[in-house]
């Protein structure tokens, strides 16, 4: 990663200037944040009627609505985004304009997270990408985790 890179990601994410991260990928507009925590790095998953979003999930930016969404995967709405070996937890983000960002926990309890059209990172701490483009972690979902999934 170039030196302007890591200004960049530093300046839109100030947190990230007092945690490590990772990039742990190219740049891609292939997909984006909502995508990567649903497993899919082929679509751009957002609740318009020009990307991809589930069928019967209506397509409004709410919190609800994206729970709904990711209960089609088999999430269910959990208290904290504390490790637990058994499951894969994700975050959603939400600022006043409704739902912004989703990140998800790896197996080894640090994060990931898919920022727009640009790199993926490894976060430590799902706070890390809190900020006034994605807004705060505003809550946690999990499902039990598969064997050999990161």
């Amino acid at each position: 990663m170039t030196p302007q890179a890591d200004a960049l990601i530093k300046a839109n994410f100030p947190n990230l200037q007092d945690e490590e991260y990772e990039v742990t990928s190219p740049q891609t507009r292939e997909y984006n944040c909502i995508a990567w925590a649903a497993g899919d790095t082929e679509n751009w998953w957002w609740p318009s009627v020009d990307d991809h979003w589930p069928d019967g999930v209506p397509r409004v930016n709410t919190v609800n609505n994206f729970i709904l969404a990711f209960q089609r995967l088999g999430y269910e709405v959990c208290d904290d985004g504390d490790f637990e070996a058994q499951y894969e937890k994700v975050a959603l983000y939400a600022n006043a304009n409704g739902p912004q960002h989703m990140a998800k926990q790896l197996g080894s309890g640090a994060w990931t997270s898919k920022l727009g059209p640009e790199w993926d990172i490894q976060h430590l701490t799902a706070q890390a990408v809190e900020c006034s483009i994605y807004g705060e972690v505003v809550l946690y979902l999990r499902r039990p985790r598969t064997s050999g999934q990161e």
